[in-house]
């Protein structure tokens, strides 16, 4: 975004921070603010009125890229990566908008989270990992949002919106997953586990899945979380994109995500 400053004759670049500003990406803010000379201390920087209250480490200078909710993933597998799987992965750290897989370039996908914040931390926790073999790279992408295609555009099913999911970890204002969120680990934490259902009957349904499972705990004063510890943290990535929501009953489904403890 760019600002003119009608009393110095210059122009700014300013970070697109209505986003940050409403907490949620590709709305339409109520209440744009108006910037004038008074906003900026000298050409090599800038004030935005507020800009403490944001809390985020999304928000950049000017030379540096602009805060959103894009963001560009390359080096993908491209037999293997599909948009539950980047969905499932990247909705660990933020609730996932938007997955695009490019139709010509399969290696890549756009990824629209909820907030500038949470595309920050996903491509914090994320950039360099091993996801199906191959060091995925993430950045910010200069994209605003990401595009469902045309009618009659050809795209084989590799974009989708999952606005209405309901396995968004984030949708409740304050939601304490806000304070489990840790960079991928080889173990992993498992939760809403039912009653019924026992040690044994879960390690099966991970090594059924492929999975080596090197060890398992329960938490001592709730049986419905536990821990579980796999071969790698490579193995575990994969594991909890194809183990989290696994049906344990007909009323539970298995909710996993990385946890910063051993076993």
């Amino acid at each position: 975004m760019y600002v003119y400053d009608t009393k110095t004759g210059k122009e700014f670049v300013l970070p697109d921070i209505r986003g940050l500003r409403y907490g949620v990406c590709g709305k339409k803010p109520r209440n744009t603010p108006t910037y004038t000379s008074e906003h900026f201390k000298s050409t090599k920087g800038l004030q935005l009125p507020g800009a403490a209250a944001l809390n985020t480490a999304a928000l950049r200078l000017p030379g540096q890229t602009g805060a959103g909710c894009v963001l560009l993933v390359s080096n993908l597998s491209e037999e293997t990566v599909t948009p539950d799987a980047l969905f499932t992965l990247f909705g660990v750290y933020g609730d996932v908008q938007r997955v695009k897989i490019l139709f010509n370039k399969k290696d890549t996908a756009l990824i629209q989270m909820s907030e500038p914040q949470q595309a920050y931390l996903a491509q914090t926790h994320l950039d360099k990992v091993k996801l199906f073999g191959k060091q995925i790279r993430v950045m910010p992408s200069k994209h605003q949002g990401v595009q469902m295609p045309k009618e009659g555009q050809p795209d084989a099913g590799l974009t989708k919106d999952y606005s209405a999911s309901p396995l968004h970890r984030f949708k409740k204002p304050g939601s304490k997953n806000y304070q489990n969120i840790y960079a991928p680990s080889a173990t992993l934490h498992l939760s809403n586990i039912p009653p019924t259902v026992g040690e044994e009957e879960i390690k099966a349904a991970f090594a059924e899945a492929g999975f080596d499972v090197k060890a398992f705990k329960f938490f001592p004063k709730d049986h419905k979380m536990a821990l579980i510890q796999l071969d790698s943290v490579d193995e575990a990535i994969v594991a909890l994109i194809k183990m989290h929501n696994f049906q344990l009953s007909d009323a539970s489904h298995l909710r996993v995500s990385f946890s910063k403890s051993t076993i």
